[in-house]
């Protein structure tokens, strides 16, 4: 048998070739492949610290608008409490007007009806003088006895009750 050379071998040439290839192009595809890579890992840092600048934004924003809430609950609290002492308030003074309003009209109501009897008694004495004053007309004219003086009285007393409806009416 005959052995054929290295170089009669075509899978040798390959390699050959394949290790020629990456000795002479081998740096400026290297260089090439390192410079994407390099991009790369650039472009990703970039973004990476494009994304730690904007999440520390997003806490800072984050701690405002929590302390923007927390004060505007304080204040709404503050509201509500200075709304309920207002309402307690308003209450009292408008229980003490009722209060005192209501003593008022009883006191109105009381004085109407001491009026109205001292207006009843005072017609009840004019009306009683009145019909003294004719029945006393009538003994002095009359010069009467005992017996019609007292017919006289009870006739008077009689017509009392006429004399009180008449005032009442006028």
């Amino acid at each position: 048998m005959h052995e054929a050379s290295f170089f009669a071998e075509p899978l040798h040439w390959v390699v050959i070739s394949f290790f020629l290839f990456f000795i002479i192009f081998g740096k400026k595809v290297w260089g090439a492949l390192a410079g994407m890579l390099d991009a790369r890992a650039a472009s990703v840092r970039a973004e990476m610290d494009e994304a730690a600048r904007l999440k520390s934004e997003a806490e800072a924003m984050l701690k405002e608008a929590e302390a923007t809430r927390a004060k505007a609950q304080a204040d709404a609290k503050v509201l509500i409490d200075g709304a309920a002492a207002e309402a307690a308030r308003v209450a009292e003074a408008t229980r003490t007007e009722a209060e005192a309003s209501a003593k008022r009209r009883e006191q109105m109501a009381l004085d109407r009806i001491a009026a109205a009897q001292k207006q009843a008694v005072d017609e009840i004495r004019t009306a009683a003088a009145e019909v003294a004053t004719i029945a006393a007309r009538q003994v002095i004219a009359e010069g009467l006895s005992a017996e019609s003086s007292a017919a006289l009285i009870d006739q008077a007393i009689a017509q009392l009750p006429a004399a009180l409806a008449t005032r009442r009416a006028a």
